[in-house]
């Protein structure tokens, strides 16, 4: 009788370093935004998820970021303090940026758990955050588990610039940085319609205060049609990031075409 040859286990061919997804609050952690906030600290919502799936690039689940860490760390989370590590990673992949990206997909990949991630301009120039608060309760994960629906819709376009149209009105970075600690508050709790509710409110920022997240030339679908379809019928959507990408649906039920993330935890 022939051996059972022992399958490969996808990280064999992706990697076993985590990525992660990005909620509510996104932009605050660029200080362009932050500083304009009058009613600091802003927040985000990042949640750290375990190498399942290869995930498409460019659609806003730290890939960019993921593989900067893999060169630097191997193949495994390095020890030690994150907020530490979470320096070294935005130093290794904004070295000589013109656009630097966030320390939010730094911090999404090395925290483990649901994060919230708050950012004050005058706390080292809103570059990195001002406090985080993480939550690693294992039956809010396995309840977020169950309540977030990834569903594929398009690749950010060549030439895609969501940062040509800004009107960084204080009024509503205020209101950005809100539907972060909304967020948060809303998955420690387990509450679907309020986690959907934050996820809404970020987009509406988004519309105004970088109307180019979800309209611009070099996008060829309708992705504010699309928002409306998974909002209308479940209890919130938002995009995984500008220029489409992938949609993050709250639902209670099997989303057709969606698929579900394992979430990391310490």
């Amino acid at each position: 009788m022939k051996p059972i040859k022992q399958k490969a286990d996808i990280t064999q061919v992706i990697g076993k370093f985590p990525y992660r997804m990005a909620f509510a609050g996104g932009w605050i952690d660029q200080p362009f935004i932050s500083r304009h906030n009058p009613t600091p600290p802003g927040s985000m919502v990042v949640v750290a998820i375990q190498p399942d799936i290869p995930f498409m690039e460019r659609c806003g689940m730290g890939t960019s970021t993921r593989k900067v860490a893999m060169q630097l760390w191997g193949e495994r989370l390095p020890e030690g303090d994150p907020a530490v590590q979470v320096r070294t990673l935005y130093t290794a992949e904004n070295l000589s940026k013109k656009d630097p990206s966030g320390s939010q997909d730094m911090a999404g990949i090395l925290y483990p758990g649901v994060n919230r991630l708050d950012y004050d301009f005058n706390h080292e120039g809103g570059y990195f955050p001002v406090n985080i608060e993480s939550n690693n309760d294992l039956t809010v994960a396995k309840w977020l588990e169950e309540h977030i629906y990834m569903v594929p819709i398009s690749q950010r376009p060549a030439g895609y610039n969501p940062l040509e149209e800004q009107n960084l009105d204080p009024s509503w970075i205020s209101k950005l940085g809100q539907t972060g600690a909304a967020c948060f508050d809303a998955i420690a709790a387990m509450d679907a319609q309020v986690l959907g509710k934050s996820m809404a409110a970020c987009m509406s920022c988004w519309q105004a205060i970088l109307p180019n997240t979800v309209r611009h030339p070099t996008i060829w679908i309708d992705l504010m049609a699309i928002l409306a379809h998974y909002q209308e019928r479940y209890f919130g959507a938002m995009y995984s990031g500008c220029g489409g990408r992938y949609i993050y649906v709250v639902a209670d039920e099997p989303v057709p075409g969606g698929f579900q993330v394992r979430v990391r935890i310490a």
